[in-house]
């Protein structure tokens, strides 16, 4: 997929990286819900299925809850994460999701997120 113009850090965008995907893992998760829009998944499902631990895959989930990024389902017992239905939500995700096949966003967006760390000794 190629632009024909590279993709810019807009604002809306910095705002999501810096407060709503403000971590590596959380990028890992945005993508894979991306790349699925109707998965609904167990922080289980969501730890296989990115190769992350659960222990961090539990907490960034529910950090996207929070931020709205992604909705939660409980049902008998079993909480599963999925996409909302907020239209906003899901473009700034697309937006996110295609901008970083650039890799010049991709290396801002890289910069923003350690930023967006807090890093303590």
């Amino acid at each position: 997929m190629m632009n024909a113009s590279p993709p810019t850090m807009t604002p809306d965008l910095l705002e999501f990286i810096q407060n709503r995907v403000c971590s590596f893992a959380r990028w890992d998760l945005v993508h894979y819900f991306s790349n699925s829009p109707t998965r609904k998944e167990t922080a289980e499902g969501v730890a296989k299925g990115t190769g992350r631990d659960i222990a961090t895959v539990e907490v960034e989930l529910e950090a996207l809850v929070v931020a709205k990024i992604l909705a939660v389902e409980d049902k008998d017992g079993i909480r599963r994460y999925k996409l909302p239905k907020d239209k906003a939500t899901r473009q700034m995700m697309s937006d996110f999701i295609e901008a970083c096949y650039d890799r010049h966003f991709r290396i801002e967006a890289i910069q923003v997120v350690i930023n967006s760390m807090n890093f303590s000794s």
